[in-house]
């Protein structure tokens, strides 16, 4: 697939481009991005002396790689040839069928572009911008070239045909037993949301049935959230949500939107019918990713593949997915059938007005001051992250009649500040480095390098968000310390002697902490730490010059021991200002 995060500006055409690319397995995130600067094959990283070897060993010195160097390594004429060259073997890979080698051939082009003089010249300007449009129109000619050839019907259909097989009978039996309470409580939920689900499907010309839907994704639970970062009745990834437009920021997830995310799904399920031709595979693709089917049934391009013709290279989850909606169907149509009562489904949101709110305020406090019941505006409002209103102009849901009443109450109730948070979140600019970002928040490179889990403090790129440890707080070694909470997630292979060492601190002393009656832990278990509480360990502030094995001889302690009580390895930097425990 191209790697189009590696864009630096985006053009129209790109901008249609990253609209129309197939987002892959939606249960995945995407990986992040590589730096947006296209260098030459780099070679392996050559591991960080031991902390021993030197004083400059205590701290991490960032190199530049200049422009004057990159255009020394590579002729231009040959890499603007080479680009162009894969642009046509592209077009022929198309004309041939192979969607597969197009992408990469057209992936390969758009690295070589992004290697092209950017130093003003304008023949290298242009070449760039030809290329770029190249790409651009190929990728779109390739997504509409897989349309062609995956879509033998050319209209939606109106219903989807139920097929009762013995994979649909075993999610019955699943929903009749053993999640029978949650099927019930799922079923009832759904009088929330479903009205206006089934306006919007009628309104796109889409089969009601797919207003069940959220009860296989969700449960109808509107901040449902699952182990691949998926959100909402709908699940969208992130990635996902904004290509269909649900915006996200600190304040709102439009994920968690009930009307906008139906949009976003109604338009995702359009495409993916007109992609794939039949429901059963659109609705595959919709839990797996188009890319994923689309890859399977170009297994076999001479002929028509369903979607139980593919059922077994699916993935598991998938493979289910779709007998489930079945199976849904099937019970909530005949639930007598299939020895289920169904409640009464509770009864849609009240109408509601949006007015425009431009103060930070608590939910539950506009609640009081509209003598609204407890959580109604919460109810009508859940992509609200806070149950608070935001820092910037929102259009917020009240019930009809309200709106007067809000206006004229909204400024007496008391203005919300949130709690100061253990990070910052800073977005890598183009040119920064961590050594300068670290100094503009006053911190320092191994915290963020700690507070995100980096494994080189060359490896930024520009888009890319950090944490950044607020002035005052500390990051002790270890991505899995919470400073606002005071808290680590145990993570696998850890014990409780190896955190209690980690964070200065006894056993016993974590055990009484969390009432722990043995000291057997699981991975992703929270723990409360009291870090440094252990009187009887030395404190060493590092300076200049210190290395790990000086301290370690200073102290009369083993290297290996030093290491393991600070949570460090062989390779870690330290730096000066660092506190070091010693045992």
């Amino acid at each position: 697939m191209l790697k189009i995060e590696k864009i630096p500006v985006l053009s129209l055409a790109l901008v249609v481009l990253v609209t129309l690319l197939p987002t892959g397995c939606k249960t995945i995130e995407p990986p992040p991005p590589p730096p947006i600067e296209a260098l030459p094959p780099e070679p392996e990283p050559t591991p960080e002396p031991p902390a021993e070897e030197s004083a400059e060993s205590s701290e991490i010195v960032e190199t530049e790689t200049t422009e004057e160097a990159d255009a020394e390594t590579f002729d231009p004429e040959a890499l603007q040839q080479q680009a162009l060259d894969l642009c046509q073997s592209a077009t022929e890979f198309l004309d041939q069928g192979d969607v597969d080698d197009a992408l990469a051939a057209l992936d390969h082009a758009y690295e070589l572009m992004l290697q092209l003089p950017n130093n003003g010249d304008e023949t290298y300007l242009q070449a760039r911008e030809d290329i770029r449009r190249l790409v651009a129109d190929l990728i779109v000619s390739t997504y509409d070239s897989q349309k062609a050839a995956m879509a033998p019907m050319t209209s939606l259909d109106l219903e989807i045909t139920l097929v009762n097989n013995d994979h649909v009978k075993r999610e019955i039996k699943s929903f009749t037993n053993g999640e029978r309470q949650v099927f019930i409580d799922a079923y009832r939920r759904s009088g929330l949301y479903r009205q206006m689900m089934l306006e919007k499907l009628e309104a796109a010309g889409l089969p009601s049935q797919l207003s069940w839907l959220p009860l296989v994704e969700s449960n109808f639970k509107v901040k449902a959230y699952s182990r691949a970062s998926a959100v909402g009745l709908w699940q969208f990834i992130s990635s996902t949500g904004q290509r269909y437009g649900l915006s996200r920021d600190a304040w709102v997830d439009e994920r968690m939107d009930p009307e906008k995310s139906t949009d976003g799904a109604i338009a995702y399920l359009t495409e993916l019918h007109d992609m794939f031709g039949d429901w059963p595979k659109a609705l595959a693709a919709y839990n797996c990713g188009e890319g994923r089917v689309a890859r399977l049934q170009r297994r076999s391009p001479s002929e028509y593949l369903d979607f139980w013709d593919l059922y077994n290279l699916l993935p598991r989850e998938t493979r289910r997915y779709v007998p489930r909606l079945f199976a849904t169907l099937m019970i909530v149509e005949d639930p007598a059938s299939y020895g289920i009562e169904l409640p009464e489904p509770a009864p849609p949101l009240p109408e509601w007005q949006t007015v425009n709110i431009n103060r930070t305020v608590k939910l539950e406090n506009l609640d009081k001051s509209l003598d609204l019941a407890p959580g109604t505006l919460k109810e009508l409002n859940p992509e609200l992250r806070h149950s608070a209103t935001p820092k910037h102009s929102y259009d917020l849901k009240v019930p009809v009649g309200r709106e007067t009443a809000l206006l004229a109450s909204i400024n007496t109730v008391p203005e919300w500040n949130p709690p100061t948070p253990a990070y910052s979140t800073h977005r890598v600019r183009r040119g920064e480095t961590l050594s300068r970002i670290a100094q503009r928040y006053g911190t320092s490179i191994n915290a963020i390098m700690r507070s995100n889990n980096l494994r080189s403090a060359h490896r930024i790129y520009p888009g890319q968000r950090l944490k950044v440890p607020v002035r005052g707080s500390s990051v002790p070694s270890g991505p899995s310390f919470n400073p606002a909470e005071g808290t680590h997630t145990v993570r696998r292979g850890e014990s409780l002697y190896s955190i209690a060492r980690c964070y200065s601190t006894t056993v016993d002393r974590i055990r009484r902490d969390n009432n722990l009656s043995s000291n057997t832990i699981h991975p992703g278990k929270k723990l409360k730490v009291a870090a440094g509480s252990r009187t009887d360990l030395k404190r060493h502030t590092v300076r200049r010059g210190d290395t790990a094995s000086g301290i370690a001889k200073t102290y009369g302690v083993s290297l290996s021991t030093l290491l393991r009580a600070n949570g460090l390895s062989s390779r870690s930097t330290i730096y000066p200002g660092q506190v070091l425990v010693v045992p």
